[in-house]
């Protein structure tokens, strides 16, 4: 390499660790655009480009029957920082034609969104600039400033709503001011009930005007049905500024018995604290999850944006505070498409635990809380399928833990390695945390009800322990299949971690649990050294594109140990027939590492590139779940969790040979560095290893990558 090549990536790493890469920032807004999603792991925004007139909200815990599948799933709440301007009277809800999009920015290293506008009417033209941020550090709250100027004296008016209008649902209980006071508190509070009857919401906001001049304040209170709203009007001068600064709290009925008046206690806090204190203590929160940023070395900027994004939208996905997990796509919600319901589905386990672990095992912990307090759920799941033990369901809803796919997919039935993703997650937790005490509360618990799941699931043979009519995750299948290699070669890693838990914990069942495991049918073409799909799989049926390469995920990141040989064949096998499968979801961006081991360092990043990059749409580099250049004519949607998850996963732990495990972190590089063509590297700066920061270097060419304490 030239010694200019060299200074470049110098400089470019230089720029790279000086702060996360946002994106662009938008200036011509595309009707095709999804609205920016802001959230914080409890409550997810849609923004739209006119904020106060475009906007969604979805809240953790809050459920609905969905009116078409009749299941339950996610429900929108009412919007909490919807509003309006008026000139002269002249409203900008009532002249949308009249607002000029100037642009919009969306700050990552701090969760903030910024849009400019301009609002131009014959008397005068305002000028708006709006900053909307989920608070990480009240996690119930939402906040918007919304800083108007105009160009002419006139008559100003600034409002805030929280609009219910349009979704479904019923409005149960609607107050203005604090309850049982005159005294202004709160500017108003709803109950919120949702389709079905499953859940409500309480919002409640607080409003303050930064200003010196008179202003008249009033509450929409003759109206019962009506959107809660708050105007100040005043005379505006020219070229001075007017804020309004909206302070919103979300709080669903399963948090709290009377959640309209905990909102009212959240937001009336927010309040006291003030905007800008929020607003720092915001950034602080995000300034310190960003030093488990993963930065690749040398690769170019693109790259660079891609694992920046998918951190960003990897943790405003969860939250320590969480009590209801995470979906598919997070807090995430457009009506173009189903979002699967906002169930909680095995890739939060399998994709979105592994890169939050030790970047925020605080909300890795939630996530494993969440099916802690349903494994009533998960037995009776394992009793109505006939087996013992703990069976987790496919698609877990929200409040109940229960089964919640839709009844038209019954192949999905069979689709049963959820609880595998499930144990070896919390062996996982246990492993890079060292808590003992949560191995025997938490984890112990989950590891001998799955290991006695798999003992009724699978049964013995004289091959060894076999498991029929499944589904692996080759989900387009016309029928079950036996033996699917990934779901024995995930159920053999859950019997050893399961029988390690057992002997730690002086258990009778882990020397059973140990010999299955080393019994466990492995589908295996001897004569190629390869490890089949499933025990029916062929070549010729690879060829068509007809199987999904799951073997590899079995290899990684769940870690079923091979000879070096037959790991390499299976890996070439699977890859040399993978075109077809690449541009689907879940396995695509973790291609790219298995050709890293390989040492094919050009395929590697062919595929990460094929694999992710083409998976992203603009304009906020949203993960979307299918690739926009293979499969175009899918609706836009995003982030899709497993996705970008997948390939922080790869950045962290495949292309770096990091293996999570019982013995000394030290140990856990294992595997000679080997990087896609052109990059040299990944470093993280703070990684949280039993308790402590740790910092990892893995450079291309190392033997093992350090990670040091």
């Amino acid at each position: 390499m030239s010694r200019t090549s060299d200074a470049r990536k110098r400089l470019a790493l230089v720029g790279l660790v000086s702060g996360p890469i946002s994106p662009p920032i938008v200036r011509r807004y595309d009707p095709a655009f999804i609205p920016a999603y802001v959230s914080n792991g409890l409550i997810g925004l849609r923004v739209g480009k006119i904020p106060q007139l475009e906007g969604l909200a979805i809240v953790g815990g809050l459920a609905a029957v969905h009116p078409v599948d009749k299941v339950e799933g996610f429900a929108r709440a009412p919007y909490p920082l919807s509003g309006d301007v008026a000139v002269n009277g002249k409203q900008m809800s009532d002249q949308p034609d009249r607002v000029r999009f100037i642009s919009q920015e969306y700050d990552f290293s701090c969760g903030e969104l910024r849009t400019r506008l301009a609002f131009a009417t014959p008397d005068a033209t305002a000028t708006i600039e709006v900053v909307t941020f989920c608070s990480r550090t009240l996690p119930c709250v939402v906040l918007q400033e919304t800083r108007v100027t105009v160009d002419r004296a006139c008559d100003l008016a600034i409002a805030a709503k929280v609009d219910h209008t349009g979704i479904d649902g019923t409005l149960a209980k609607r107050e203005v001011n604090a309850p049982g006071t005159e005294k202004v508190v709160i500017d108003g509070t709803l109950l919120w009930e949702t389709h079905g009857g499953l859940s409500r919401c309480g919002i409640a906001y607080v409003t303050d005007l930064v200003t010196t001049a008179d202003v008249d304040t009033t509450r929409n209170e003759q109206s019962e049905t009506a959107p809660l709203s708050t105007t100040y009007r005043l005379r505006a001068r020219a070229g001075r500024a007017y804020a309004l600064h909206q302070y919103a709290a979300l709080i669903p009925s399963d948090l709290h018995s009377e959640p309209q008046l905990q909102a009212g206690r959240m937001s009336s806090m927010a309040a006291q604290i003030g905007f800008d204190a929020a607003r720092k203590d915001n950034r602080a929160a995000w300034a310190d999850l960003w030093k488990g940023r993963v930065v690749l070395v040398g690769a170019d900027r693109r790259w660079q944006e891609l694992a920046d994004a998918a951190f960003y939208y990897l943790h405003s996905s969860a939250h320590p505070s969480s009590l209801f997990s995470t979906s598919m796509f997070g807090l995430a919600y457009w009506p173009n498409y189903h979002y699967y319901r906002g169930q909680v589905m095995w890739d939060i386990e399998g994709f979105v635990f592994l890169p939050m672990l030790l970047t925020d095992p605080h909300a890795a912990e939630a996530l494993l809380a969440y099916r802690s307090e349903h494994l009533a759920a998960a037995e009776r799941n394992a009793a109505m399928n006939g087996y013992r033990g703990l069976q987790f369901p496919w698609a877990s809803t929200p409040l109940h833990g229960e089964e919640g796919i839709r009844t038209d997919a019954p192949m999905v039935f069979f689709e049963q390695h959820v609880s595998l993703s499930v144990a070896l997650a919390f062996a996982r937790y246990v492993h890079a945390t060292g808590d003992l005490d949560f191995l025997r509360e938490h984890a112990w618990p989950v590891l001998e009800g799955v290991a006695t799941w798999i003992e009724s699931r699978w049964g013995r043979t004289r091959r060894g322990y076999e498991i029929k009519r499944t589904l692996g995750i080759d989900e387009q299948r016309e029928h079950p299949v036996d033996n699917p290699g990934y779901v024995n070669m995930a159920a053999s890693v859950v019997l050893g971690e399961a029988a390690a838990a057992g002997r730690r914990l002086d258990r009778g069942d882990a020397p059973k649990w140990a010999r299955m495991a080393k019994a466990m049918y492995i589908p295996t073409d001897t004569r190629r050294r390869v490890i089949k799909n499933t025990d029916t799989f062929t070549a010729r049926a690879s060829g068509r594109g007809s199987a999904t390469p799951e073997v590899l995920y079995g290899l990684f990141p769940v870690g079923y140990p091979l000879d070096e040989r037959t790991e390499r064949e299976t890996i070439h096998f699977y890859l040399d027939r993978v075109d077809p499968y690449v541009g689907s979801p879940m396995l695509s961006p973790l291609l790219g590492t298995y050709a890293a081991r390989i040492g094919d360092r050009r395929r590697s990043l062919r595929l990460f590139q094929e694999g992710y990059a083409e998976f992203i749409n603009p304009p906020f580099t949203e993960t979307d779940e299918f690739s926009r250049t293979r499969f175009p004519e899918k609706p836009r949607v995003g982030p899709f969790q497993a996705n970008l998850a997948a390939f922080l996963t790869a950045c962290m732990f495949g292309l770096t040979g990091v293996a999570v495990g019982p013995g000394d972190p030290a140990t856990w590089p294992a595997r000679p560095v080997v990087m896609p063509a052109g990059w040299d590297g990944v470093e993280i700066e703070r990684l949280l290893v039993r308790g402590k920061p740790a910092r990892l270097v893995a450079r291309h060419g190392d033997k093992r990558a350090r990670l040091v304490r």
